[in-house]
């Protein structure tokens, strides 16, 4: 991936799973929700946490901390699952915390790193570089699978 990708400014929702923030397209979010009761699918991986309910629509749910292996933090009242159209459908990810929606253009972002032994690489869109700090780009459709 070459920052061209970036060329244009581009909207994306940051948020944060533990301390690192990352960032995905805003085009890709439906809406953003408070955490709710999952009810578990017996057979998924763990990152599949389960289904919810919303709006009469039933909707998968993933744990993006353990999809992108890390460790959980103890659930707190600024967890939130974000709503994103993925190719299938609605699909939900629970992240630690909705931070904001920031404009980004190529000059800010770098194609990510080779990682020598990282399986969660390929991932990565890109690294954004902030004032505030880097912001890691995920590539939803290969984040849920798709």
């Amino acid at each position: 991936m070459t920052t061209e990708t970036f060329s244009a400014e581009s909207q994306y929702v940051v948020f944060k799973i533990g301390p690192e923030s990352y960032g995905i397209d805003i085009f890709r979010v439906n809406e953003i929700i408070r955490l709710r009761p999952i009810t578990p699918v017996p057979g998924t991986p763990p990152y599949v946490k389960g289904l919810v309910n919303l709006r009469g629509k039933t909707v998968p749910i993933f744990d993006l901390s353990e999809r992108l292996g890390m460790f959980a933090d103890e659930q707190t009242d600024s967890w939130r699952i974000v709503i994103l159209d993925g190719k299938h459908g609605l699909v939900g990810v629970i992240v630690h915390q909705v931070c904001e929606v920031t404009t980004l253009s190529g000059d800010n972002v770098d194609a990510a790193p080779p990682m020598t032994s990282s399986m969660n690489a390929d991932l990565v869109l890109g690294v954004a570089k902030t004032e505030v700090g880097l912001i890691t780009l995920l590539d939803m459709d290969k984040v849920l699978g798709e």
